[in-house]
């Protein structure tokens, strides 16, 4: 792989895994197995039929959960101690072997570029979980899994263009990060004030 290739391969996996874990290992299993990209080094495994079939399995279960007010958010809030850290070992196994400080250095930014992703999605339901209109989930949840396919599928064939989408989602979290606390913190709040005994 060049050197464009592995770090685009390396930023799809994290910031692809913060939106959705699961549907990022059945992409680039799917995409390893076309032969369209040759998965590097541990990476690999999730072309590994054992796992794809457990990520399909997850899929499933998330694509009906993900679309309910409030058990979305609330299957978010479990499954974001497994995505960051997941999001970031797969990314970290896009890159080749090297110095222990340079790999944990680039570990923990796929961390954070998973966790820029995760927190966005997370804000963003739960504003969408105010909203009396149903079909709000169903809307989110569709285009999530749309920009994941289209983003892995865009890092494979255009990286520049990935690079430009990556900048472009940085740049709208930047800008919209206040906003977005600010809807988490009221959703957390409406949680307990909807869900406090008595």
């Amino acid at each position: 792989m060049t050197l464009t290739e592995t770090i685009a391969l390396y930023l799809g996996a994290a910031w692809a895994s913060g939106l959705n874990l699961y549907a990022t290992i059945l992409v680039l299993g799917f995409l390893d197995h076309s032969g369209t990209l040759h998965l590097p080094g541990s990476l690999a495994i999730a072309a590994h039929p054992a796992v794809m079939i457990a990520a399909g399995i997850l899929y499933a279960i998330e694509f009906f959960a993900d679309k309910i007010p409030w058990v979305d958010s609330a299957w978010d809030a479990v499954h974001t101690f497994i995505r960051i850290p997941a999001g970031a070992l797969l990314a970290f196994g896009a890159l080749q072997p090297m110095d222990p400080v340079v790999g944990t250095i680039a570990l923990l930014l796929a961390g954070m570029v998973s966790a820029g992703s995760r927190g966005v999605k997370m804000s963003t339901r739960l504003a969408l979980n105010f909203s009396p209109e149903p079909f709000t989930n169903w809307t989110a949840s569709i285009v999530e899994d749309i920009l994941v396919v289209g983003g892995l599928v865009l890092m494979v064939f255009q990286p520049i263009l990935f690079f430009l989408l990556i900048a472009a989602f940085a740049a709208a979290v930047v800008y919209f990060l206040p906003r977005l606390f600010r809807a988490f913190r009221s959703g957390i709040a409406y949680a307990r004030a909807r869900f406090r005994p008595g």
